[in-house]
């Protein structure tokens, strides 16, 4: 059964946007590294940096040294950050050690980091010159995960967009599909797009480096994640051209991406039912479960990762929920403006953070359910007010169809428990 979706009232694509610039409480692009590096297997991300950052990836990855992870961090020591050495030939010797040791690495990436001397260096003269003392077998790129210049999902955009000049030239029709995403829900969007005859279908990041991956004018992109700006625009100099659609959750988001692709490459409608109808159902009962604590509740997101506006969407017209704000760190209207366009008018958009004054309009509107950074929640919590850590929903497989009910169910967890608490003090 097709439960109409609620109407949007003009959406909210040219709603007044509230502009912040103050503090704010995001984990910094490094943190792109713990889902990058398992998906790039052949790539190995270098950090320059402090203490601090070895620490925040070792703790975040949840990994040991000894399991040979593809990170690490060339830490500067207090001869470095005195001047007493030359940097340039101390990551020198690091990278050497390093490629000596793990000969499985094909790509390098340099990521630089916040503290004042890292900033000094010249990483990106750095990499050039050491991709022509390594080359052919290890390609060395360099892009910033620095706090000072990223929120946590920054990270990736900054990596990929790294990876855009290098890639091939090519005159061939190709679909690019760009954005990290786990193996199996990659494998289940190549799948639907094949079924329905679409291809070639080259994907940025690769697992492995890949020669066939390139780009040129009679390239069409089609982005699987919000936060890729940078990577949006990179490819957009290449000549390739962006396939704007909703981003893949839920039912409604995966079958507005895919039909925009179909559209694209002259799929009839036919086979575009044929390939989508069974996922389609399953992704519509999965939600339609996992929902019935969503219902009729609001919802207020603190900006994060840029999946906030996609996820509005989603939770509002799948799931039956009131937006109360929709917070984004930023704003990209070429990337999410097919989203806001299908987000019901009502909410307060934002843009940016002052987290002082976002916690008192969230404090004053009491929502159901507030999505928001690990920093946050706890104090919110004590306050009574239920909350969903806005970094769980990067780390958890959610797009498309198959994943649709469990991202569902994220939301609808933190409402089930309370219930749960409050019957159990009431007896």
């Amino acid at each position: 059964m097709n439960v109409p979706l609620p109407p949007t009232n003009g959406g909210c694509r040219t709603a007044p946007i509230l502009k912040e610039r103050g503090q704010r409480e995001v984990f910094c692009g490094l943190t792109g590294i713990i889902w990058l590096h398992r998906k790039m297997q052949d790539a190995f991300f270098l950090v320059v940096g402090s203490r601090t950052c070895a620490h925040l990836l070792q703790s975040a990855a949840g990994v040991m040294i000894f399991a040979e992870p593809r990170f690490g961090t060339a830490i500067l020591e207090e001869q470095d950050l005195a001047g007493m050495a030359d940097a340039h030939v101390e990551l020198d010797r690091e990278v050497e050690k390093l490629l000596a040791r793990r000969p499985d690495i094909r790509q390098l990436f340099l990521v630089g980091s916040c503290p004042s001397e890292v900033i000094k260096i010249d990483l990106a003269r750095a990499a050039e010159r050491l991709s022509q003392v390594h080359a052919p077998h290890v390609r060395v790129l360099n892009y910033s995960g620095s706090g000072i210049e990223t929120t946590f999902t920054e990270g990736e955009d900054a990596c990929l967009a790294s990876m855009v000049p290098v890639l091939k030239d090519t005159t061939a029709r190709e679909l690019l599909v760009v954005g990290a995403l786990p193996d199996v829900v990659e494998d289940q969007m190549v799948s639907l797009l094949t079924d329905m005859g679409i291809g070639p279908i080259r994907l940025l990041p690769a697992r492995r480096i890949d020669d066939t991956t390139a780009v040129g004018e009679n390239t069409v992109f089609a982005l699987t994640q919000p936060f890729l700006g940078e990577t949006h625009a990179a490819l957009e100099r290449r000549g390739a051209r962006h396939l704007a659609a909703p981003f893949p959750f839920g039912d409604e988001g995966t079958t507005a991406w895919l039909r925009t692709i179909a559209t694209e490459f002259g799929v009839s409608e036919e086979t575009f039912e044929a390939v989508t109808a069974a996922p389609r159902a399953r992704a519509r009962k999965a939600i339609a479960q996992a929902a019935e604590a969503l219902r009729g509740k609001s919802v207020f997101f603190f900006p994060d990762s840029q999946l906030e506006i996609p996820l509005a969407r989603f939770l509002t017209r799948e799931c039956g929920m009131t937006a109360i704000e929709v917070g984004s760190p930023y704003i990209h209207d070429a990337l999410h403006g097919p989203d806001l366009d299908l987000l019901p008018a009502g909410p307060q958009i934002s843009e940016g953070q002052d987290v002082d004054k976002q916690l008192a309009r969230a404090r004053a509107a009491r929502p159901d359910l507030t999505v928001c950074g690990l920093g946050l929640a706890n104090p919110l919590e004590a306050e009574g007010l239920s909350t969903k850590w806005a970094i769980e929903l990067v780390f958890t497989p959610v797009h498309f169809y198959e994943q649709a009910g469990d991202l569902a169910g994220l939301f609808s967890r933190p409402l089930r428990r309370k219930a749960v608490l409050q019957m159990e003090a009431a007896e």
